[in-house]
């Protein structure tokens, strides 16, 4: 049996990789990848790639995904298995090592970056948000997270809930959450095509706000007190 590791791709921009990742990128014989690695990232890769990503409701695909894993991992020697972000945030990885070490596979994680650290804005600051909650905008099968949980905490991140944004926002704002309360979209973060959008709650919540999946949504005071930190950083840039 070949050993399978379980690589974290990072947000999108490839110097967000580890050292380890990008090694293992370059050497691996065959890399089974996500639909939402970037391409830059792919480059890398030197062996055989293939693209085992899911649409939203395919859930039912994973289990093709581990009889592919166990096939390659019986012809080759070192079989990297590349998931956006990092493996263990939403990306399924607990289910792939599970499977992997239940047939007797030797396996090895590489965490990588999640995308929920890449928005630029601090998740964390002292007087204003004293911890976050990550959750995903949509459950196995399509299904509708429950945020009862998490509506209240300083920071809010939700992953995976672009296309759910405006149920989301009513349902934050029917827990209490304020409709005036900034909060902020960031397509494709840390790529040439990152985009950022900054609104009320009240205004997702009524449909006006157009976002283009794959987004992070983030709600929090850090919004309001950085995204025009940020902004100006980013103009900077530009204009350098």
């Amino acid at each position: 049996m070949g050993r399978v590791y379980l690589v974290g791709a990072g947000p999108g921009d490839p110097e967000l990789l580890t050292l380890k990742a990008h090694r293992l990128l370059k050497e691996a014989p065959v890399v089974l990848h996500d639909r939402l690695v970037d391409e830059r990232v792919l480059g890398l890769v030197r062996g055989e790639r293939v693209d085992v990503g899911k649409e939203e409701g395919e859930g039912d695909k994973q289990e093709a995904i581990h009889a592919l894993l166990l096939r390659y991992a019986q012809a080759y020697p070192l079989v990297v298995r590349l998931k956006g972000g990092d493996p263990f945030v939403f990306g399924r990885g607990g289910e792939e090592l599970g499977f992997l070490l239940a047939h007797g596979i030797p396996c090895e994680v590489v965490p990588g970056v999640t995308s929920a650290l890449a928005s630029g804005v601090p998740l964390t600051h002292r007087g204003l948000a004293h911890g976050f909650a990550v959750v995903s905008g949509v459950l196995e099968g399509g299904g509708y997270p429950d945020l009862a949980p998490f509506a209240q905490a300083p920071t809010l991140l939700i992953l995976m809930g672009a296309k759910r944004r405006a149920w989301i926002a009513r349902e934050l704002i029917r827990l209490g959450r304020n409709p005036l309360e900034l909060c902020l979209f960031v397509e494709r973060a840390t790529t040439p095509k990152e985009r950022r959008v900054r609104a009320t709650l009240g205004a997702v919540a009524k449909g006006q706000v157009v976002v283009h999946p794959p987004a992070l949504f983030l709600v929090g005071k850090v919004v309001e007190a950085f995204e025009p930190l940020v902004q100006t950083l980013k103009t900077l840039e530009v204009a350098g």
